[in-house]
């Protein structure tokens, strides 16, 4: 009995001490894809942005300082998805679900210290085995401090961590090479974007993977935006007033008052408008970058037959719920940007209502390249949707979010958001769960999960949550040790904490 106990455990720990399960991946890692018949490879580019909330576009208007023309033009002649989603709202996390098409809880990747299996697979491995030149251009952010080339890509430049807008010390990593930043990165990674576009080789299919720093905090524009916005006026969320939400958990009312808080952001007295104004003013770089490729392709007679799809990597909230940054399953934290051209296969003016996350680029982009995706990827393609057909679709999509010891305002979550509601279900501390009807309240101000109309809806909501996560192998919370500094101060000036709920509050102890 003792030593079968020990192989358990050891099975378990994953031999480093490190809860885990098993790395999902093709079977004998084969990087071989069966081929769609009648499906030639489509060149295609994927523009990704850091911290883009999904509503920061020109055309949608939420803001006066919200200006986007490329990404309109991308718009107005392709495809916009308004109901795009991440299934993590973090950086790491949300990148690997979209290299691997698999949820967190399978890539393992479940915050941005900790480091990425070598057993993963991402779809570029697929993609170049197939004969595409592919590129990877921008941040990778993806199990620390590295910038090293990494499996998949023919060209690589990269930088460790976040990077910097300004040239510093660090530089870049140009196949395998250490280069001075000279410039703006946004520019600059576009300038090597430029390169590997012009020097590739032409009988070869080709994906470029451009993979900006921007629009991550601290938000620094280019010079020739700055102080493009100055004169603008911002205008708050409704859910950014004190008490303007009923039945709000009280992690979520204490949170006024952190790092991650609009009354002590940063640790700091940040003007939450002007910090807004100032990441409009970096988002003009992203889409001044968009639109030289767009030129480029246009120039080369591509621009027809190539993919061209823009997204977030996750939102970003300015004042929403009373906090910034993300982490949340709110809507401002979890939807994203999403755009798709290609005048081939996408008539002008489609919009896409299917709920689409960031686990279906990868099946997309293999169903584009003509490969039958893994059966072990959590995504699907949405192809077929881009070309105006119908298909089976999921009826709710999985959130999650794992505590992280660097910010503990925010508690590990679970949601399900379908096309009405979100249910958002907590671990680990004494409050209150969380539901939304998103067509009578798009806001998320009215918490209803204490409503008895509401029971039912709740209940099978619950259900339909445990059994994805049943489904998809996710009973389990990882835990890892402390890596990088805490940031748990409040201010003696802000709000005080939460008081406890009524509706958990008893007269006697032999009251139930």
């Amino acid at each position: 009995m003792k030593h079968y106990f020990l192989i358990l455990l050891f099975a378990f720990l994953g031999g480093n001490g490190v809860a885990q399960q098993a790395v999902v991946r093709q079977p004998n890692g084969t990087l071989t894809l069966e081929k769609i018949p009648n499906s030639p490879p489509r060149n295609i580019i994927f523009i990704l942005t850091d911290d883009h909330r999904y509503d920061a576009l020109g055309f949608l208007n939420t803001q006066t300082f919200i200006q986007t023309p490329n990404l309109d033009r991308l718009a107005k002649n392709g495809a916009y998805l308004p109901n795009a989603f991440v299934t993590t709202a973090l950086c790491s996390p949300s990148r690997a679900s979209i290299l691997t098409g698999l949820y967190a809880h399978k890539h393992r990747v479940v915050d941005n210290n900790n480091p990425v299996s070598k057993h993963l697979i991402f779809y570029s491995q697929y993609l170049q085995k197939s004969g595409y030149q592919t590129a990877m251009i921008g941040k990778w952010h993806m199990g620390g401090e590295f910038d090293d080339p990494q499996r998949g890509f023919n060209y690589w430049v990269s930088f460790k961590g976040q990077g910097s807008y300004l040239p510093e010390k660090n530089g870049f990593n140009v196949n395998g090479r250490k280069v001075p930043q000279k410039g703006y990165i946004t520019d600059e990674l576009t300038d090597y974007a430029m390169d590997f576009l012009q020097n590739r080789k032409k009988d070869k299919p080709f994906m470029l993977y451009l993979s900006h720093k921007g629009v991550h905090a601290d938000f620094i524009p280019s010079e020739r935006d700055k102080g493009r916005f100055k004169d603008h006026t911002f205008k708050p969320p409704v859910s950014m007033a004190v008490d303007s939400q009923k039945d709000a958990p009280m992690w979520l009312q204490n949170q006024r008052n952190s790092w991650h808080g609009v009354e002590f952001p940063y640790h700091s007295q940040l003007d939450i408008g002007e910090y807004y104004k100032r990441y409009s003013e970096t988002l003009l770089g992203v889409d001044t970058s968009v639109g030289r490729v767009l030129d480029y392709l246009e120039k080369e007679g591509l621009l027809g037959s190539t993919l061209v799809v823009y997204m977030g990597d996750n939102g970003f909230m300015f004042g929403e719920h009373g906090l910034i940054d993300k982490r949340t399953a709110y809507e401002t934290s979890m939807r994203v940007p999403m755009l798709a051209h290609c005048p081939d296969l996408i008539k002008p003016g489609t919009v896409v209502n299917e709920v689409v996350a960031n686990i279906d680029v990868a099946p997309t982009f293999l169903e584009v390249a003509g490969l039958k995706m893994p059966k072990y990827m959590d995504g699907k393609s949405f192809l077929p949707f881009l070309r105006g057909q119908t298909q089976p679709w999921r009826t709710g999509l999985l959130y999650e979010y794992y505590w992280e010891r660097n910010y503990p305002q925010t508690p590990t979550m679970h949601a399900l958001r379908t096309d009405r509601y979100k249910y958002i279900h907590y671990h680990g501390i004494w409050d209150t769960d969380e539901l939304y009807d998103l067509q009578e309240d798009p806001n998320e101000t009215n918490n209803l999960i204490h409503q008895p109309a509401q029971q039912s809806t709740a209940k099978k909501l619950n259900k339909d949550l445990f059994d994805i996560l049943q489904q998809t192998n996710g009973m389990s919370i990882p835990l890892y040790e402390d890596r990088g500094q805490r940031n748990d101060l409040r201010s003696k000036k802000g709000a005080k904490a939460a008081e406890f709920p009524v509706y958990l509050e008893r007269e006697g102890k032999n009251e139930k």
